[in-house]
């Protein structure tokens, strides 16, 4: 993957690739294409708040092997429920070609911060659910937004069952993620124990 590791790291210090590794992301797009001659690119959006690329200068990229460098952001625009983005050193469509698929992320420390109550499905993820009762539901795998008003928790136990449960504040009465755990006070037939 091509970009600049060693690029300066907000202090002033080179960034080494080792620092990169040890960082804890959240994904806020992914290079879709190639777009226009400037080299810029094409980005699904991947956040719920696209304003947070005003003010941005750099995005930490990640290859699907899990490489990891930086990119230093000169400009960004939306155009048709995308980002735009053009990056400092790549300035033709067959250098920008080697973004393509790149998933675009900031440090955790830099997430937006969220009201009371509201969590990022990152969060969620890998918490313990369990009952009002304290039974064991499983780890929560995976965060289904369906379109509904809650999203919905993806729940696997150990002998790999899964449970499908709305993350509503009526079902999912309480959220600590510093002790990742999810209760859950289920209504009758939700849960197949």
């Amino acid at each position: 993957m091509s970009g600049r590791a060693d690029e300066a790291n907000g202090e002033g210090e080179p960034r080494e690739a080792e620092d990169l590794a040890r960082i804890e992301l959240v994904a806020v797009a992914r290079v879709a294409k190639v777009r226009g001659i400037r080299g810029e690119v094409a980005a699904a959006l991947l956040t719920d708040f696209p304003e947070r690329f005003d003010g941005l200068e750099e995005l930490i990229a990640v290859s699907r092997t899990g490489e990891r460098s930086v990119l230093t952001l000169e400009k960004h625009w939306f155009h048709g429920g995308r980002v735009i983005l053009k990056f400092a050193g790549y300035d033709t469509p067959e250098a920008s070609s080697a973004l393509v698929g790149l998933e675009l992320a900031v440090p955790e420390a830099e997430a937006v911060e969220l009201e009371e109550g509201e969590f990022y499905d990152w969060q969620l993820v890998g918490c313990r659910a369990e009952t009002v009762d304290g039974q064991d539901l499983g780890t929560v795998r995976e965060v289904l937004h369906l379109g509904g008003d809650a999203p919905v928790l993806v729940i696997r136990d150990e002998k790999d069952r899964e449970q499908l449960v709305p993350f509503a504040e009526s079902i999912c009465v309480e959220t600590d993620i510093e002790r990742q755990l999810i209760r859950v006070d289920a209504p009758e037939g939700l849960l197949e124990l």
